[in-house]
């Protein structure tokens, strides 16, 4: 049993409310996360926003076409910085439309546009699908900034969890194929790491959300029937990226860890060796909280919102607010 003593009081009364979340049922998981994200959904606030549902061209013209969805303010002037957003999921669930509430936080807060990519989904589409999918957007953006009313000179690439890893692996693809120029990069407690060595995933087998049971099937459905497990020496660092053995290159970038979340010394990890190649990184690690724990209203919850997005307004230049919205009606729901 993992020991939650330090878990902070506000999350812990919501904890027994939280649906339990188990890869080895997926059609009920995706079932799960389509109800939660329902409830989020639900009476969302538009106002100030405009969402266009964009198609950019499939990875090198050969994979289907990528839906994108483009939140803008509607006062917005001139060429505006954007984020790309890669929505999390364990690689295998989740939609863009559920990180909604997310992206127009990020509208509202920087006056900036968010761009919510609908990548494919493991294991119906393994790496490099999901991957490449990503960065065939973050392609597009670039190439269509004109007409998109965006700076291609200040494109972040950002996600949460498994969207964090997706988010590493296609700023690794950009620095490697040099066509488009990546500001900043924010990870959201990312999933980087197929090997599961670390202190964190070892002792979290049972925590709340996301425990290292459902990472390992995580990573298989993921990297395919292929995959030979941790001691596979030949996954891609576009797959996991803390295999990477070159981080140099890469932009400035933010990355925020839950104390006890199994992700956690990953993410620690990966800001450790991009700084030991001499990129700018801001590490966040929030005290007791859990993997997913932002959805619950707490303080701290508030507290990680405020401190990514102002990491992100920094990275793109842009004036940042004393103090950021609340983006998840799901909260309020947990919280009765």
């Amino acid at each position: 049993m993992t020991d939650l003593s330090t878990l902070d009081p506000e999350l812990a009364a919501a904890v027994e409310m939280l649906p339990k979340i188990a890869f080895s049922n997926l059609s009920e998981t995706r079932t799960t996360f389509e109800s939660l994200m329902a409830s989020a959904l639900a009476g969302l606030d538009t106002s100030g926003v405009e969402l266009s549902i964009l198609s950019a061209p499939g990875y090198e013209d050969e994979d289907p076409d990528v839906a994108i969805r483009f939140f803008a303010p509607e006062s917005a002037q001139g060429r505006i910085p954007v984020l790309m957003w890669v929505h999390g999921g364990g690689f295998a669930t989740g939609t863009a439309q559920g990180a909604d509430p997310i992206c127009i936080a990020v509208v509202r807060a920087l006056g900036i546009a968010v761009a919510s990519v609908e990548y494919r989904l493991a294991p119906e589409t393994p790496f490099p699908g999901p991957v490449d999918d990503c960065y065939a957007a973050l392609k597009y953006l670039h190439s269509n900034a004109v007409d998109l009313a965006i700076d291609p000179d200040a494109i972040a690439v950002g996600g949460q969890s498994a969207g964090g890893g997706l988010a590493a692996g296609t700023v690794l693809m950009a620095r490697d194929k040099g066509e488009v120029p990546v500001a900043f990069q924010l990870l959201d407690i990312p999933e980087l790491d197929d090997r599961l060595e670390t202190t964190s995933m070892k002792t979290f087998v049972d925590t709340p959300v996301w425990n290292r049971a459902n990472a390992i099937l995580s990573w298989r459905y993921y990297l395919g029937q292929s995959y030979l497990g941790p001691t596979d020496a030949t996954v891609s660092p576009y797959a996991a990226p803390s295999r990477a053995t070159d981080l140099s290159g890469l932009p400035r970038t933010y990355i925020s860890t839950m104390e006890l979340d199994p992700l956690r010394d990953e993410g620690i990890a990966y800001a450790l060796a991009l700084l030991h190649v001499g990129v700018s990184v801001e590490l966040h690690s929030f005290p007791g909280t859990f993997h997913g724990s932002s959805l619950i209203a707490a303080a701290v919850s508030q507290r990680q919102m405020t401190e990514l997005i102002g990491a992100l307004g920094r990275g793109l230049n842009v004036s940042v607010p004393a103090q950021c919205p609340e983006p998840f009606r799901v909260r309020q729901e947990l919280d009765h």
